[in-house]
C-alpha cells in the first residue's frame, strides 16, 4: 500500500453527522487517519462508521453533545483512549440561523451561540495539550486545528446578523491561536466557504440561491484534507472558497 500524508495519525471531526462533516471524515481517512466522529446524533455517526470501515477506514463514533463542556472534554478523552492519539482536530459543529433581528427568537440566537462559538471552545480547550503532544512526538511532527467558518465572517448581509457575528468571532479566535501555538508546531487555520448545498446540520434557512451557485459539501471537505496534508514547512491560515457562480 502506497504511503498516505496522514498515515498513523488520530483525526477528530466535530458536526460528523453533517454533510461536511461526513464528507470531511471520508477524506481524512483516505489521507491515512483513523478518525473520531463527534455529533450529538450517535445514529448517524454508525453509518458512517460502517461506511469507512467497509471501504478499509478506521473511525469511530463519539455521541456527544458539545455544548456541554465536560461532555465535549469527554469527547476529546474517548477519542484520546481509543485512537491512542490526537493529530488533527476539525471544529466542523455549527448552525446557521438567517433571520431579521425583529423576527428571530433570542433563543434561537443562544443555541447559534451555544454551538458554533461555546462548542467550539470547549473542543479546541480540551484538545490543545494532545495536539502539542502529537506535534513532538509523531514523525510529521506537526499537527493541525482546522476552523470551519464561512463567508459570514467577511460578508455582512441582512438577515445574518448573529451569523456574521459567530464568524467574524471565529476568525479572530483562529487567528490568535495560530499566534500562540505556532511555537508548538500546531497550526491553525480557517475553511471558510461561501453558499454549500446542505450545509450546516439544524439551519433555519438556506442561502438563497440557485445550486450552480452553491459548493458541494465534498468542495469543503477537500478543501480541509488539503490544508492538513501540507508539508511540515508550509501552513495555509485561511482558505476562502465559492462557488464560480456565487455573486457576494
Amino acid at each position: 500500500m502506497s504511503h498516505q500524508p496522514l498515515d498513523g495519525s488520530a483525526a477528530l471531526v466535530t458536526g460528523a453527522g453533517c454533510a461536511i462533516g461526513r464528507a470531511t471524515a471520508h477524506h481524512l481517512v483516505r489521507a491515512g487517519a483513523a478518525v473520531a466522529l463527534v455529533s450529538d446524533r450517535g445514529d448517524r455517526l454508525e453509518r458512517i462508521v460502517d461506511d469507512i470501515t467497509m471501504s478499509g477506514g478506521k473511525a469511530i463514533a463519539v455521541a456527544a453533545d458539545i455544548t456541554d463542556p465536560a461532555l465535549a472534554y469527554q469527547a476529546v478523552e474517548d477519542t484520546r483512549e481509543r485512537l491512542g492519539r490526537l493529530d488533527v482536530l476539525v471544529n466542523g459543529a455549527g448552525l446557521m440561523g438567517l433571520d431579521t433581528a425583529l423576527h428571530t427568537p433570542v433563543e434561537e440566537w443562544d443555541r447559534m451561540v451555544s454551538l458554533n462559538v461555546s462548542a467550539l471552545l470547549h473542543v479546541t480547550h480540551a484538545a490543545v495539550p494532545y495536539l502539542i503532544d502529537a506535534a513532538a512526538t509523531s514523525p510529521r511532527q506537526i499537527a493541525d486545528l482546522v476552523n470551519v467558518g464561512s463567508l459570514a465572517g467577511r460578508v455582512a448581509r441582512p438577515a445574518g446578523s448573529v451569523d456574521n457575528l459567530t464568524a467574524a468571532g471565529l476568525n479572530g479566535f483562529t487567528e490568535s491561536l495560530r499566534q500562540e501555538l505556532r511555537p508548538e508546531s500546531v497550526r491553525v487555520s480557517v475553511v471558510a466557504p461561501g453558499a454549500v448545498h446542505e450545509t450546516i446540520h439544524g439551519a433555519a434557512h438556506r442561502p438563497a440561491g440557485s445550486m450552480a451557485e452553491r459548493l458541494q459539501p465534498e468542495h469543503v471537505a477537500d478543501a480541509i484534507a488539503y490544508i492538513v496534508t501540507r508539508e511540515r514547512g508550509v501552513a495555509v491560515n485561511e482558505l476562502l472558497i465559492r462557488a464560480v457562480g456565487q455573486t457576494w
